[in-house]
């Protein structure tokens, strides 16, 4: 990579060491390596082709806030809209908290930018500020999209949970397939009308530095929100799932404080996580295909291959939205007329028609804008095929992936079959280790069906790529990444229905609608139905059973974007590395070099170490949850039947807290991995060093996808091994369902904290590094680098050590962990 004003870093970091501890606090300057980006000048009617997208993003947005008031305007009962009320007021107590935590965050990323721009790069005050605000736009836009997520969500929530007396389940699957898509193509529209103003808009020499704080920006944001509310999430929900085995209460019952938490946590968790995720996702890939068109493409090719991306972008908005109106139409014709179907099916259509009408609006489209008449270059004229091919893999990906996904975590499927039976005989024991066969399993096939991806992307590549570009395998691999998130809309889509169909379910047992005097006759006359209570029951647990499923389904593809995107962040390296010590790397980043071996070690250590950190921090709080449950928790026959408002903020408090502090031992740690093994890279003696630290980002990338989809499969299979047992055996109360339980508390972290959280993990890790490895072999500072590194390895090992021994359960507790098993029925005084 072309790297600008080495001598003053190199000088300034002599200096100063002290903007090097500011470093290790924020991901700001991630890819500051990449900050002198030349975006090219488009020409008159590539400029107009992106204006027309501009128009369609707009148009994506109104059909966005379309769904919304087609959502917000359907009927629920009055007891269901004040539970769902009650939940989105909990959200809101949440994300303001978050909102302030990202407040202290910028504040770091603020003094750093400007730090580094103004002071290092010498750019004029005017350039640093629209920096800035780019990067707070970056924050805003996860944090917003959130906020959306959560509102749609708890509109959603109450009106599935009322649709489901009327005996219309295809009506009932609609309304929450209608919010996720709402929040799917606005999440993706905003991002894209961002990527397109600054592409479009801002000053060519500050295009390429508003894009990387765009991306810092997003890229913090999402970290915050998606790890914080892991941890949020399982803690609220182990807490509520015990407590059915501690005092024998029914599923949701509004006595238990956890209940409100929980639903709180299922939007913290599994909306605000994933809708922040999937925007960062988004604009971090296209940063790193942005950067590498830029910076390996002929530089005549480049401003014909950045106007073919963003058109792609553009194009499957459309796909997936028409898509979505086919798959309404062909699920009115197949269930409009039945009272029982499988929910999952019409996801399940949805994702493959949108699949395949992309692909081939891809190849269409790629023939216009690249093939024989249009005009462009004619060493890219006959690459139009070529491209199709490689950016269809990832689109054809984005189906197969939940297929393999669904063989290890739907209700249908064997495995989770095989969890039940092993639960009947086995209790807990069998139950875990029947679902960490399925988790392993999982990781094989998944693991095997990227394989074939990138394999035939990467033989792809050879046709004439290397003509065009330098590292054209590099290339093929991100534009696999980018082929899969070409259906974020609809992959977002299914991943935000499973917290309505959760929350519905729980809203259905919070309202206590079914004991509300004469409620029948109120509904008929108010609403024009008949309630059916016993189906709509089983309609909500059977729904939600198809949530968890998708909910799993998603999860792969967002970290095989993360992973494979991965490849192509790395290559900015491979050219510093190229640049700064004048060697080609072939020569050092190989087998036979032990560093690399020893970089292979070491990533594999934090990966590990992540995982537990943040189950640990799960445990604990849930722990405290639990403890705050048992003695509050009023189950005497004279108590409220209704949900304590109050309690259930206290749990939510306990929550935020505990998710708030794991986040933190975990961020310091990460950014102290990064900086350290980078300078303990550093060549002195020679170069074969550096090969510690590019093997220790791939390895971060190669174990964290495997450990993530090990550990989401793993919960899938779980979660909905006890959903056959309360919805398809009906064996709620028994040993059986106990067991199942168990195995569902111990699938929450793996599924919804630690597997999610690698995402963002491994992106900030790629993109941090890239800074932290130019600084480290600068000639200036490479001398002191390896202190540097010895001194930060020690302040990650501390807070390595502090995110067990200062999360752990304290001792005063043990007496309270050995208590013997409750009887069903205790109350909270008896204890």
């Amino acid at each position: 990579m072309e790297l600008t004003n080495k001598g003053k870093m190199g000088e300034a970091m002599v200096k100063g060491l002290l903007s090097l501890t500011m470093l290790s606090l924020t991901p700001a300057i991630a890819a500051a390596s990449e900050a002198n980006l030349k975006i090219p000048d488009l020409s008159q009617e590539q400029n107009s082709l992106l204006l027309y997208g501009i128009f369609v993003c707009v148009l994506g947005m109104i059909f966005g806030f379309y769904q919304f008031t087609k959502v917000r305007r359907m009927k629920a009962h009055q007891s269901m809209l004040d539970v769902a009320n009650i939940i989105y007021e909990t959200c809101k107590t949440y994300l303001i908290q978050q909102g302030k935590l990202l407040c202290i965050l910028f504040a770091f990323i603020g003094i750093c930018i400007a730090f580094y721009f103004g002071f290092l790069q010498e750019m004029p005050l005017s350039g640093v500020l629209l920096i800035l605000i780019w990067t707070i736009l970056g924050i805003l836009g996860s944090y917003t999209v959130a906020w959306y997520g959560i509102r749609m969500n708890t509109l959603a929530n109450s009106r599935t949970a009322f649709v489901s007396l009327e005996k219309k389940p295809l009506k009932l699957l609609n309304i929450a397939l209608d919010a996720g898509m709402s929040i799917g193509v606005l999440l993706v529209c905003v991002e894209l009308i961002m990527m397109l103003i600054i592409l479009l808009f801002v000053p060519r020499e500050l295009a390429g530095a508003s894009f990387i704080g765009f991306a810092v920006g997003e890229s913090l944001g999402a970290s915050a929100l998606r790890i914080a509310g892991g941890i949020f999430t399982k803690i609220a929900d182990i807490g509520s799932d015990l407590m059915k085995i501690v005092f024998g209460i029914k599923e949701d019952d509004p006595r238990n404080p956890g209940v409100i938490a929980d639903c709180t946590g299922d939007n913290a968790g599994d909306s605000v996580g994933p809708t922040a995720d999937g925007f960062e996702t988004y604009g971090v890939t296209g940063v790193a295909l942005v950067s590498f068109i830029v910076l390996a493409v002929q530089p005549g090719l480049t401003g014909i291959l950045l106007t073919w991306i963003f058109v792609m972008r553009i194009l499957m908005i459309i796909t997936s939205v028409l898509s979505f109106y086919i798959n309404r139409a062909l699920s009115q014709a197949r269930y409009g007329n039945k009272d029982d179907f499988d929910f999952e099916q019409p996801l399940t259509s949805l994702v493959w028609i949108t699949s395949i009408l992309s692909i081939a609006v891809t190849f269409a489209v790629s023939y216009y804008l690249l093939g024989p008449g249009s005009g462009v270059p004619p060493q890219l004229e006959k690459l139009w095929f070529v491209l199709s091919i490689i950016i269809s893999c990832g689109t054809l990906g984005a189906a197969l992936i939940p297929e393999f996904t669904k063989i290890f975590t739907s209700p249908n499927s064997k495995h989770v079959a095989e969890v039940v039976k092993a639960s009947r005989e086995g209790g807990p024991s069998l139950n875990i280790l029947s679902g960490l066969v399925a988790g392993n399993f999982s990781s094989f096939w998944i693991g095997m069906v990227f394989f074939a991806l990138m394999f035939v992307a990467y033989y792809a590549s050879g046709y004439g790529l290397s003509e065009i570009m330098i590292y054209p395998s590099i290339f093929a691999f991100g534009l696999v990444a980018f082929g899969m998130l070409g259906m974020g809309p609809v992959t977002i889509a299914v991943d935000s229905y499973g917290p309505v169909t959760d929350n519905a379910q729980s809203i259905y047992e919070l309202s206590l609608i079914e004991s509300i005097p004469d409620v029948s006759q109120q509904i008929q006359k108010d609403f024009g139905f008949k309630p059916d209570f016993d189906k709509a029951k089983h309609y909500l647990e059977a729904n939600d059973g198809a949530g968890n499923t998708f909910k799993a389904t998603a999860k792969p593809v967002l970290i095989g974007t993360a992973v494979v995107g991965a490849t192509t962040m790395i290559f900015s390296l491979i050219l510093v590395i190229k640049n700064v010590l004048g060697v080609e790397p072939e020569q050092i980043l190989t087998l036979l070099n032990p560093y690399t071996i020893f970089g292979f070690l070491a990533g594999g250590a934090v990966i590990y170490w992540f995982t537990g950190a943040s189950t640990q921090a799960v445990t604990t709080g849930a722990y405290r949850a639990v403890e705050y449950i048992k003695m509050n928790i009023q189950l005497d026959e004279n108590a409220s039947q209704k949900a304590a408002t109050e309690k259930s903020k206290e749990v939510v408090k306990i929550c935020t807290q505990y998710a708030q502090q794991g986040m933190f031992n975990i961020f310091i740690a990460i950014f102290s991995f990064t900086l350290a093994f980078s300078c303990l890279a550093a060549p002195l003696s020679g170069n074969e060093s550096v090969s510690l630290f590019v093997s220790y980002l791939i390895s971060i990338a190669v174990f964290g996808l495997f450990q993530a989809v090990f550990m989401a499969n793993a919960g899938g299979c779980w979660d909905n091994a006890k959903k056959v047992v309360e919805v398809d055996l009906q064996e709620k109360g028994t040993p059986l369902h106990e067991a199942t339980v168990v195995g569902d508390t111990v699938g929450d972290p793996f599924k919804d904290t630690s597997s999610v959280a690698l995402n963002p993990i491994i992106k900030f890790t790629t993109l941090f590094g890239l800074l932290a490895m130019e600084i480290a072999i600068s000639e200036s500072f490479r001398n002191i680098a390896p202190y540097v590194g010895g001194l930060f390895l020690m302040v990650a090992l501390f807070f390595v050590w502090r995110s067990f021994y200062g999360m752990r359960i304290p001792a005063k507790g043990q007496k309270e962990i050995n208590k013997p098993k409750h009887e069903p029925g205790l109350t909270a005084e008896k204890l």
